[in-house]
């Protein structure tokens, strides 16, 4: 049975349209992944600034604006 170029195309857009659902499914569990891996590796941060930070952040701030005031 011989078949017919529309055939043709429809057979080559759904192993194409396949190709690239499998190919970004891939992707995604790959950065899904990474990213966990990354996360267990990177020390977690601490909550919140301490008083010292606080205090250098202010005054910055407030020098800052009296220079451009």
């Amino acid at each position: 049975m011989q078949t017919t170029l529309l055939e043709q195309g429809v057979t080559l857009m759904l192993v194409g349209m396949g190709t690239v659902f499998v190919f970004l499914t891939l992707l995604v569990m790959a950065m899904t992944g990474m990213a966990s891996v990354i996360r267990s590796l990177n020390p977690t941060a601490e909550e919140g600034a301490s008083d010292e930070e606080v205090a250098a952040i202010t005054a910055a701030i407030a020098i800052h604006r009296r220079k451009h005031s």
